[in-house]
């Protein structure tokens, strides 16, 4: 597989090598090793979810405390989205930026996201399926969102996805930066220091 780390420090596409023959198609979609090897600590999975959307369907912009955060390895097993990476580690030099990777049965990549990014999605099609294996259970006084739709952001939403389609919990969260005045939003010497101490110990 080939691993790339995308402009968004500690997130990265991983694109799989598909074996074709008359009977179809055979492909390793999560390697914990290589992904070790490029993010610099092991991922520890806890959790694994499955979502199905309308096309455009927006889910996101969603984060979870430090520690323990939670780093979420993403593909799609039906249809296409296009997922986006958003950096929210106050003091992050790439704050308040993003980076988006088209998830879908073509090419057949994932995304990782380390502990302290954004992740939002917007669906392309219909019935778009997205698999996530997740670092940690879901712990729901722990889990914060972002508007997807905050300007400061500036998420683009491509015209094939159609009109966005958004849940109240989405659209009623803060903007970026209602979210850093709260103290909602991780920094990055905590999101630093989180990684380096997976190196040295499990969770």
């Amino acid at each position: 597989m080939l691993i790339r780390e995308l402009s968004i420090p500690d997130s990265f596409e991983i694109t799989p090598v598909q074996r074709t023959d008359d009977r179809g198609v055979f492909l390793e979609w999560y390697r914990f090793d290589k992904l070790e090897e490029a993010a610099g600590h092991p991922l520890n999975l806890r959790q694994a979810n499955t979502s199905v959307s309308k096309k455009g369907v927006v889910r996101g912009i969603h984060f979870a405390d430090i520690p323990p955060g939670q780093a979420k390895y993403v593909t799609v097993t039906h249809g296409a989205v296009l997922d986006y990476v958003i950096d929210i580690r106050v003091g992050s030099p790439t704050f308040g930026e993003w980076d988006a990777v088209r998830l879908d049965t073509v090419d057949r990549s994932a995304i990782y996201l380390s502990e302290g990014l954004g992740h939002a999605f917007v669906a392309l099609t219909d019935d778009a399926t997205v698999s996530y294996l997740v670092s940690d259970r879901y712990n729901a006084a722990a889990e914060h969102g972002i508007n997807p739709l905050d300007p400061t952001i500036g998420l683009i939403f491509p015209e094939e996805a159609g009109q966005p389609l958004l849940s109240p919990k989405d659209t009623d969260a803060p903007s970026l930066f209602e979210a850093r005045d709260a103290g909602l939003l991780p920094t990055w010497s905590d999101a630093r220091n989180f990684y380096a101490s997976l190196n040295t110990k499990g969770r």
